[in-house]
This record gives structure tokens, C-alpha cells and sequence, in this order.
């Protein structure tokens, strides 16, 4: 059974329009607006450091010295002669702001005759942290292993979340002590952790810290 359905003719009706709605406070939300400063974060120059940098080590050793006993977590000691190396080696990158003062560190070093790489020492000065800047200087870091190391599986070991968040975006994978070096000297330079000693009573099989490793030929694979 079929019902027919009425329409109904509107034409010729008057209907109220709705009034725009007005402004609560007119001329006052761009004030606001304006009264808010926005921060602005600084500018950075992030380049491979060389020798004429070598005259901000002191600085660079102190800082990271400092952070470490802040935090309370342990750090493999450098000495500023290792790191004089590394800047006229071409082996680190430093950070500056735009008004020359000195703001971050990293370096590589390379094991087992270029068969690994690990990045290490990312230090910010602390006027310049929760800036972005920690991220720039790892990317830098992990970029400069890469060209002068491309076959080479790049590792890190950090107790701390933010780098390795950075590490996991960099295309970095959680693995175990034995995925990495064998090479003595780089373990000797954990001597100076003040987590040596679970490290060592544990045979160099873990520790506090959590190894990261890049492997560019697996990476490849998955291409």
C-alpha cells in the first residue's frame, strides 16, 4: 500500500534570520593575543669541529662533569686530550648560538678496524636544553658516521630516554652487550663509570645502560 506523502509550501513565509553572534569581548582578544610574547628559540650553527675549536674543551669536559653529577647516573670518562683528537681528526661535532657562545658536543669514535662506530659524549650547555638542539647535534653525529663509515654498525649506550627516543628515530635498534665491540679500549673507557662495577661483575654482558645498534646492511635489506 503506497501513502502519499504531503509537502508543505514555504513560499511566502517569513522567517527570523539568527543574528551573528557578537564578539563577548570585542577588542579584547587582540589584545591578549598581542600581550603574549612568543619565545623564540635561538639559532644554532651545528659543523664538524676542527682544530681551531680546541680551545672549548675545558668547557665541554667541565659541563658534561657537572651533568653527569647532577643527574646522578654514571659517565664514561673522557679525557680533554681524547677530545682535542677527535676535533682535529674531524671525528666530533660542536654547536654554537648565533652570538658565538659555545652550546653542545658529540663525537664518534671507530672499533674493530671501522666495523663499528659508536656516537657518544652529546652534551648541551645548560642555558640551551629543551631547545631542540640535543636532537641536531645526534642527527650531525650520526650523519658524519655514516659518511665516513658507511659500512660500519653504528652503537650507543645512554641510560637516558631522550636519546634514546632520538636513537629510535634515527633507525637504531635495542640489542645486547654481545651485538657490540669487542674491542678492549673502548670498554676500558667505562672504568670511569661510577656503574663500572656492575659492568664488570656481570662480564661486559650489560650494565645500566641500554646498547643501541644502527646496522646499515640490514637497513638496506628492508629496502
Amino acid at each position: 500500500m503506497r501513502t502519499q506523502q504531503s509537502t508543505i509550501d514555504f513560499s511566502g513565509k517569513d522567517f527570523l534570520l539568527p543574528e551573528p553572534f557578537p564578539d563577548p569581548l570585542p577588542g579584547k582578544i587582540s589584545v591578549l593575543l598581542n600581550s603574549q610574547k612568543t619565545e623564540e628559540l635561538p639559532d644554532f650553527i651545528i659543523e664538524v669541529a676542527n682544530a681551531e675549536h680546541v680551545l672549548w674543551v675545558k668547557e665541554i669536559c667541565d659541563v658534561t662533569l657537572s651533568s653527569a653529577l647532577a643527574r646522578g647516573t654514571g659517565i664514561a670518562g673522557r679525557s680533554p686530550e681524547s677530545l682535542e683528537g677527535k676535533m682535529k681528526k674531524g671525528e666530533a661535532v660542536i654547536a654554537f648560538a648565533s652570538d658565538g657562545r659555545w652550546a653542545g658536543f658529540a663525537f664518534l669514535s671507530s672499533w674493530g678496524n671501522g666495523r663499528y662506530v659508536s656516537n657518544s659524549g652529546l652534551i648541551v650547555a645548560p642555558e640551551f636544553r629543551h631547545t631542540g638542539l640535543a636532537k641536531r647535534i645526534k642527527t650531525k653525529i650520526f650523519r658524519l658516521s655514516c659518511q665516513k663509515y658507511p659500512e660500519a654498525s653504528i652503537f650507543s649506550l645512554t641510560t637516558g630516554l631522550a636519546v634514546m627516543k632520538m636513537n629510535h628515530e634515527l633507525g637504531f635498534e635495542p640489542v645486547t652487550y654481545s651485538e657490540l665491540t669487542t674491542d678492549g679500549v673502548f670498554w676500558e673507557s667505562c672504568k670511569s663509570c661510577v656503574n663500572c662495577p656492575i659492568l664488570m661483575s656481570k662480564e661486559r654482558k650489560n650494565c645500566l645502560c641500554t646498547a643501541m645498534l644502527y646496522n646499515p646492511k640490514q637497513k638496506r635489506s628492508r629496502i
